[in-house]
């Protein structure tokens, strides 16, 4: 019974009906013309299919990456996404075309992201086309996956070796907390294969996050480090957020998403209440804006907390908002508000309110754009790269945000 419940809810959430009836309060007949208008443009300029579409730089133009970023899946997501929105065949063809190139990703495990460069468009392809010989690339997936598993640290290694902003500290068994995203790739392979080694692993590399990544209030370190030999914790820190003891807010997005997901799989009980603690700190967080868009890091600007990276104020008088952090958690809070007798109607409530935000002029379909849908994400502000510009992978979670509020309808 436990497992008839568990799938009705996952189709509730997120299997669509390819129409056109998206709720008409969140994506009018005109976003949606303002979104295939997008996605059009992007693929009238994008006849490479060894390169894929990741944002526009500082004059406007499209910038695309190799197949071994870790965002090369999310564009064929997006249009498949589009394809179960609008149930234009055209969208599923360009789907398919630009899912299958990325078919030799299933061989390699340079990193962990694997998961979303092949669930977001393979994972994708399997659910809305049902193209069988899909399931065997999403395992094969999986295994180059498991390959970085290090069953000492008891975590799945998300970096090759890097060294701290500090420049001193090195860390050689780096796990950042994005790779919770990558657990849904494991947890779906045991389901294709009915090899269980692929769940064991996903949950271990969950309960080692759980121990580790989180503070007391339930915010996240981006980055720890572990000893291979001893399996203990080197170092905690960041990369992308504000400084090692902030909350940076795409981390914090991606923690939550990641155990709703171990719990949808799993059923257990630990990582519902787990995920309605993530979300409690974001909702209930006293920096974030009144729209619910967080800034990029919970705690920017704030003069108790002394970045490692070189960072100006001056470059900041107002703090960049992070629009790929608002979606995510706006996908992640509906799927929740299912399962949370306690929050769910909460959860929902927060949700609806962010995804109002997201699809209002403020962040979608500002005049003079030409590609992608979301506006004001923030890639890492202290690389410099990525700031306040559209993300495919913002436009990814966005789109299934609204899915999922149509499914809730």
């Amino acid at each position: 019974m436990k497992t008839i419940i568990k799938t009705a809810i996952i189709i509730i959430l997120i299997i669509g009906n390819a129409s056109c009836n998206t709720d008409k309060k969140v994506l009018t007949p005109e976003k949606i013309k303002f979104i295939t208008g997008q996605y059009d443009n992007i693929l009238s300029e994008s006849n490479d299919l060894a390169r894929f579409p990741r944002t526009i730089d500082t004059k406007g133009n499209l910038v695309s990456t190799d197949i071994y970023d870790w965002t090369s899946g999310f564009f064929a997501g997006n249009l498949w996404q589009i394809y179960e929105i609008t149930g234009d065949d055209k969208w599923k063809s360009e789907a398919i075309k630009w899912t299958e190139a990325l078919d030799t990703i299933q061989y390699w495990s340079g990193n962990h992201d694997v998961g979303f460069m092949m669930n977001c468009s393979y994972g994708n392809g399997l659910r809305l086309d049902g193209k069988q010989e899909y399931k065997k690339v999403l395992v094969e997936t999986a295994e180059s996956l498991c390959k970085r598993f290090n069953p000492v640290a008891k975590s799945i290694k998300s970096w090759n070796y890097r060294k701290a902003w500090n420049d001193t500290t090195e860390w050689f068994f780096p796990v950042i907390i994005d790779n919770m995203m990558n657990l849904e790739l494991l947890f779906k392979a045991t389901q294709l294969s009915g090899n269980k080694k692929y769940e064991d692993i996903a949950l271990q590399h969950a309960l080692t996050t759980m121990k580790n990544h989180y503070r007391p209030d339930f915010s996240s370190y981006h980055v720890v480090d572990y000893d291979t030999i001893t399996g203990r914790v080197k170092d905690k820190a960041t990369c992308q957020g504000f400084t090692d003891e902030s909350s940076w807010a795409r981390g914090q997005a991606w923690g939550l998403y990641g155990f709703v997901v171990c719990y949808r799989y799993t059923m257990d009980k630990k990582f519902l209440t787990f995920a309605e603690n993530i979300a409690n700190y974001i909702i209930h967080n006293p920096n974030i804006p009144q729209d619910g868009v967080p800034y990029w890091d919970y705690n920017a600007g704030d003069t108790t907390l002394k970045p490692e990276w070189k960072y100006d104020p001056n470059r900041f008088p107002v703090i960049p908002r992070d629009a790929s952090a608002a979606a995510i958690t706006s996908s992640a809070l509906f799927e929740l508000s299912i399962y949370s007798k306690e929050y769910g109607a909460e959860y929902k409530n927060a949700a609806v309110k962010i995804l109002d935000s997201l699809t209002s002029p403020a962040y979608m379909g500002v005049p003079g754009d030409k590609y992608f849908i979301l506006n004001h994400c923030v890639g890492s502000i202290p690389h410099g790269v990525e700031i306040d510009v559209p993300l495919v992978y913002a436009d990814y979670y966005l789109l299934e945000a609204v899915l999922r509020y149509k499914g809730l309808k």
